[in-house]
C-alpha cells in the first residue's frame, strides 16, 4: 500500500474513507474506490473496523451522489443546452437521454455505482435528466450498499496482496465501463429504430 495512503489513515482514520468516497461520488475525480479498498485492508490488519469502514463508505457515497444530483438538477441542464453542441449534445440527443432515464433510470443509477467513469458523473447526469429524486435516492442507496460491501470484501480478503487488488480493480472498472458503453449504444440504436417506426 502506498506510504502516503498509510500516513493519511494514521492521521485521520475513517475520515479518509468518508472524504475520498464523498468527493468521488460528488463528481470530483478522486480515487474513492482505492481509498475504500485501503480502509478495508487496514481492517484486516486490525487498524480499523470493517463494519465501520463499510457504513462510512455507504454514508459518504449516498451524500456525495446526492450532492452530484443537486448539481445536475440546478445547473447541469442549462449547461448542456447552452454548450452541449460543442460536444455533439444536440437538443434531439438531450431528449433521447431523457427518454433513456425515464425508461431505465433506476437500473442506470444502481449500475453506475460499479462503473468507474459513471460512478463519478452518473448522479450529475441523473439530476440533469430530471430523474425523480426519491427514486434516485432509493436506487442510489441500494447501489451504495452493494458497492461498499463488495469493494470492502475485496479489500479485506486480499489485504496481503495490495498490488493484485489494485490491478484487478483497475481492470474490472475498464471492463465494466466498456460493457456499459456497449449496452448504452445498443439501447440508443434500439430507441432510434423504434422512433423511426
Amino acid at each position: 500500500m502506498p506510504k502516503w495512503l498509510l500516513d493519511l489513515f494514521a492521521r485521520y482514520g475513517y475520515l479518509v474513507v468518508f472524504g475520498g468516497v464523498l468527493l468521488e461520488n460528488a463528481g470530483v475525480p478522486v480515487p474513492g474506490e482505492t481509498i475504500l479498498l485501503a480502509g478495508a485492508a487496514l481492517a484486516q490488519f486490525g487498524q480499523l473496523s470493517l463494519p465501520r469502514v463499510i457504513l462510512t463508505a455507504m454514508a459518504a457515497a449516498v451524500i456525495g451522489d446526492n450532492l452530484g444530483f443537486l448539481v445536475g438538477r440546478l445547473g447541469g441542464r442549462q449547461l448542456a443546452v447552452r454548450h452541449g453542441w460543442k460536444i455533439g449534445l444536440t437538443p434531439a440527443r438531450l431528449q433521447e437521454f431523457d427518454r433513456f432515464f425515464a425508461r431505465y433510470g433506476a437500473q442506470a443509477v444502481f449500475m453506475a455505482r460499479f462503473v468507474t467513469g459513471l460512478r463519478v458523473f452518473g448522479a450529475v447526469l441523473a439530476g440533469a435528466s430530471g430523474f425523480e429524486w426519491r427514486a434516485f435516492l432509493l436506487y442510489n442507496a441500494l447501489g451504495a450498499a452493494a458497492w461498499s460491501c463488495a469493494v470492502a470484501a475485496v479489500g479485506y480478503s486480499l489485504a496481503y496482496s495490495w498490488e493484485t487488488v489494485e490491478r484487478w480493480t483497475g481492470r474490472s472498472g475498464v471492463v465494466a465501463l466498456a460493457a456499459a458503453a456497449v449496452c448504452l449504444f445498443l439501447l440508443f440504436m434500439r430507441s432510434r429504430r423504434t422512433a423511426g417506426r
